[in-house]
């Protein structure tokens, strides 16, 4: 999908966000799982800053395991996320200026959405739109609510 050794030729889109995460994992981190997961799916990339100019540009992480291993156990915390896609697609990747996180979120299954943080489907619920993330409406909440198999 990506050529993560090219990223500096990159943009944010509705596919890929940039988060410098040098300060520990970003609290926006789970607006954008959601988001990715309620629209397209897309790449989180983790050491990497979106510069003025809108470009990318690879900072590294000091320790990108802990990075995944945090991520990887608040996943499994319902309060933080209705839902874990990951059944193991977040990589650490060596690339040109450091180590990288790269966590790849699939499109949630009809019936598993919306995705939403903190516990709260009407507040918690995201979606992509360009290179943001924004609250999911009602109506766009009422019509993945009735998209669920029961």
């Amino acid at each position: 999908m990506f050529d993560f050794q090219q990223i500096s030729r990159y943009r944010e889109n509705n596919r890929l966000e940039a988060k410098l995460a040098t300060g520990g994992l970003p609290r926006s981190i789970w607006e954008t799982y959601s988001a990715f997961a309620n629209t397209y799916g897309g790449v989180i990339l983790l050491g990497v800053e979106e510069l003025p100019d809108h470009t990318l540009r690879v900072q590294g992480l000091l320790e990108p395991r802990e990075l995944v291993d945090e991520f990887t156990a608040l996943l499994q915390n319902p309060r933080v996320v209705s839902a874990n896609l990951l059944p193991g697609d977040i990589q650490v990747l060596h690339v040109d200026g450091g180590d990288i996180v790269a966590i790849t979120v699939p499109p949630a299954e009809q019936d598993q959405r919306p995705v939403y943080i903190g516990g709260d489907l009407a507040r918690g619920s995201y979606r992509r739109s360009g290179d943001g993330d924004y609250h999911c409406t009602r109506a766009e909440l009422n019509a993945m609510l009735g998209g669920r198999s029961h």
